[in-house]
């Protein structure tokens, strides 16, 4: 019974290590996007934020899960824990920086498309800079493991 505990706290922990992150991701969006996340996607509803903002936590959500697997060798809980930690927040500062960088890349302001909903769908970009996230999210995880 007691392993039972300790399993379950240690996956409170985990949990709560990968929602830091996770907030940290949705801090780093927002500084990169125009407007405040928050009200662009829950309140105007705009569809390109809230696919770029779904694929930044998809994204995420893979960084945290490979940072968990490479820490079960680390020298216990607390060195997983700060694993875990660090590498999810290099992801997020990996995919903040491709952000920018295709942003750079590409013409007019990339944030501006991604948010430029018409006919009720999501630009193009917002699919692209998504897919751009997810991917990033299995590079960092394999550099990971």
């Amino acid at each position: 019974m007691a392993e039972i505990f300790e399993s379950a706290g240690t996956a409170l922990l985990y949990g709560l290590a990968g929602f830091v992150v996770m907030v940290v991701g949705f801090i780093a969006l927002d500084l990169v996007t125009p407007g405040k996340l928050v009200h662009v996607v829950w309140t105007e509803r705009n569809r390109g934020a809230a696919v770029l903002l779904a694929g930044q936590t998809l994204a995420i959500g893979l960084v945290i899960d490979q940072s968990i697997r490479a820490s079960e060798s680390e020298l216990g809980l607390g060195h997983g824990l700060f694993s875990t930690l660090l590498y999810g927040l290099a992801g997020v500062v990996v995919m903040t920086l491709i952000a920018c960088l295709i942003g750079l890349l590409t013409p007019g302001r990339l944030g501006h498309a991604v948010l430029d909903d018409q006919d009720g769908r999501p630009h193009p970009a917002a699919w692209v800079q998504a897919a751009m996230y997810i991917g990033t999210a299995f590079m960092v995880g394999a550099a990971v493991s």
